[in-house]
């Protein structure tokens, strides 16, 4: 129940001026990422501002999504919660619209226990059919998943994978040891893309990707075909993008580098704000530097 290799896009969700979903320009990214080789869908993420969505728009980007991508790649919905019932109905619905596998976060604010997440993720598991990614990612959430937690949610059978943004490798490897083989892994931090990789991973679910779509793919690509060098060089040649894109909160930095680069995906909401001018320069000149064309 692999659900893909190689580069999953945490996509962003574009809004009018107005703050409204741009439902057009959410379709019109898809089918671009899916041209420049991205090979998977990640809709309603962290990145996605899937706290901000209502209901209604969460379920309409995830239809958007599935009809965008219309088969050619994997689209997985973000439909955690920190309401166990509220994530079950989010995901009921988006496997309705036809989601190929949801991406359930940790419970953030409220926490639980481990045993607390073991009936969380659970019950989630429970209540659909198609795969589930669980994502790990404390910086957010305030808690962690323990790798003994991780072994026994795999004894479900359509928990199959774990997005892993920690940033921690000793706790990466102790994951790995413990579960030998038993979810896929896949880097939820652009910076360890090649790391995650080294440790038996699949690929990543990336921010920059949003931007550099191909060259994230390629990242992936040229590891798993043993073209390791040609790997490293991308993930060194990114690295100053990335770490600009993470000089405030995501996804504030690479909305606004979208903006700069004439790709209008419009503002974030609140309480997430525009970018400080000075980061904002910072951000630019890293997007120059690539030698990536600037619009604004």
């Amino acid at each position: 129940m692999t659900l893909f290799t190689g580069s999953g896009v945490a996509i962003v969700t574009p809004f009018n001026e107005d703050y409204s979903v741009n439902f057009e320009k959410l379709h019109a990214l898809i089918d671009w990422q899916i041209t420049e080789g991205t090979d998977a869908i990640i809709i309603c993420g962290t990145t996605g501002e899937a706290s901000t969505l209502n209901d209604e728009e969460h379920l309409a980007c995830i239809r958007t999504a599935v009809e965008a991508a219309n088969k050619r790649v994997p689209v997985i919905a973000g439909t955690g919660s920190n309401d166990t019932q509220h994530g079950i109905h989010l995901s009921k619905e988006a496997e309705r619209l036809g989601a190929d596998g949801l991406l359930q976060v940790t419970p953030y604010y409220n926490k639980t226990t481990q045993r607390g997440l073991i009936a969380h993720f659970g019950a989630i598991a429970n209540s659909v059919n198609i795969p589930i990614m669980l994502y790990n990612v404390p910086s957010r959430t305030g808690m962690n998943i323990e790798p003994s937690t991780l072994k026994e949610l795999s004894r479900f059978e359509n928990i199959v994978a774990l997005k892993e943004a920690s940033g921690n490798i000793g706790h990466v490897i102790n994951v790995v040891a413990e579960l030998k083989g038993k979810l896929d892994l896949y880097s939820g931090n652009d910076d360890q893309i090649l790391p995650l990789l080294s440790l038996g991973g699949k690929g990543v679910v990336s921010v920059v990707a949003n931007m550099l779509p191909k060259e994230t793919h390629d990242i992936v690509d040229h590891y798993l075909n043993c073209r390791l060098e040609e790997s490293l060089q991308l993930q060194l040649s990114i690295h100053k993008i990335v770490t600009a894109l993470f000089c405030e909160t995501n996804p504030i930095p690479i909305k606004e580098a979208m903006n700069i680069m004439g790709m209008d995906v419009g503002p974030c909401r609140l309480p997430l704000y525009e970018m400080d001018p000075i980061n904002k320069d910072l951000l630019k000149q890293a997007i120059l530097d690539y030698g990536l064309e600037v619009k604004e």
